[in-house]
């Protein structure tokens, strides 16, 4: 392949199945993680500033994601529709896994 970039998000290597706890609960999910990091440092000016954090709700992985405040703007885009693209992104990456994920972007 010839575009292929040293450290691309395609190459992030996961298990088919998800770690779960005794009672089921999804443990993480890092492809989603991943592809959400990817994006919110891509549209950012200060990608330094992004910051992921990963939480587990029953069978739910909740992402939040803390941006500079010069990015939140960037990052939830007009009318929520770049927020709505990369909710979209992840859910797809967590769908891979099986696994439902919810995106927050976190005004600090």
């Amino acid at each position: 392949m010839s575009d292929y970039v040293e450290g691309d998000i395609n190459t992030i290597e996961s298990d088919d199945e998800v770690a779960d706890d005794s009672q089921g609960n999804v443990a993480s999910d890092p492809m989603a993680e991943a592809v959400l990091t990817y994006l919110a440092k891509s549209l950012t000016r200060d990608p330094e500033a992004v910051v992921v954090e990963a939480e587990e709700r029953g069978n739910q992985i909740r992402l939040r994601l803390h941006v500079g405040p010069d990015d939140m703007g960037r990052v939830i885009g007009r009318r929520g529709r770049t927020a709505q693209a990369i909710r979209a992104l992840v859910a797809v990456a967590g769908a891979r896994t099986e696994t439902a994920t919810n995106v927050d972007i976190v005004d600090d």
